[in-house]
């Protein structure tokens, strides 16, 4: 997926909570959320065409150049938010009006429609007891259906791995995720032992799931309009 011609591709991105309403202090997450992404505005201010920002009370977007930290920005707000849960729609597509640098509202475009898109999509499933769960949906604007299909399997297989996760497998697999230095590391900053670090890799599939996200972060790492 790359930029096809003279048309730039962007990649959108919209997400929002799931069962927000049911929120217990709904007020102090969205204030976390709006903390969270001001913080990604920062640290990604190379990446971002337009930057995040809540756009209702319980959902956000944003616009990156490319594709390259698109997950580790996605990854960044589960760790951050967790244990609220969320909805993640990808676009792949071009933008058609002027960008707004320091907010995602105004610009419109399929980038956008395919982010939409995707969050649509993930809802009708989670309506649906028999589909396949995942938090993370593509759409793209280009006529790829294949990898599209390909890269949204690996989320479904990915949200599978995720959902298996015991609380302490959790925190040393985001952990390992987060800093990619290592077990002893790892095993240092959380105050547990090596083989417990690595015992909780190995039972929570750590490192299957690594390499998805990493073949998947290659694939839209493809994507770069600068």
């Amino acid at each position: 997926m790359r930029e096809t011609g003279s048309v730039s591709l962007f990649v959108a991105i919209i997400a929002d909570i799931k069962d927000s309403r049911h929120l217990e202090e709904r007020k102090k997450v969205q204030e976390k959320l709006r903390e969270i992404l001001d913080s990604l505005n920062r640290k990604y201010e190379n990446d971002i065409a337009a930057k995040f920002l809540i756009t209702l009370g319980d959902e956000f977007q944003g616009l990156l150049r490319g594709g390259e930290n698109v997950l580790n920005i996605i990854e960044e707000i589960k760790m951050n938010l967790y244990p609220v849960r969320m909805r993640f729609g990808i676009g792949i597509g071009s933008i058609i009006t002027d960008i707004n640098e320091e907010m995602a509202l105004g610009a419109d475009g399929p980038g956008y429609y395919c982010a939409r898109e995707a969050v649509e999509v993930l809802k009708e499933r989670e309506k649906k007891n028999k589909a396949v769960p995942a938090d993370i949906c593509l759409r793209t604007e280009e006529n790829d259906h294949g990898k599209e299909v390909l890269v949204n399997t690996v989320f479904e297989l990915m949200y599978v791995v995720e959902n298996g996760w015991t609380k302490r497998q959790r925190e040393i697999i985001w952990d390992m995720l987060l800093y990619q230095d290592g077990q002893r590391n790892t095993a240092a900053r959380l105050q547990v032992s090596q083989p417990t670090v690595q015992k909780a890799l190995a039972s929570g599939n750590y490192y299957t799931y690594e390499n998805a996200l990493k073949n998947v972060a290659g694939i839209l790492g493809d994507i770069r309009n600068d």
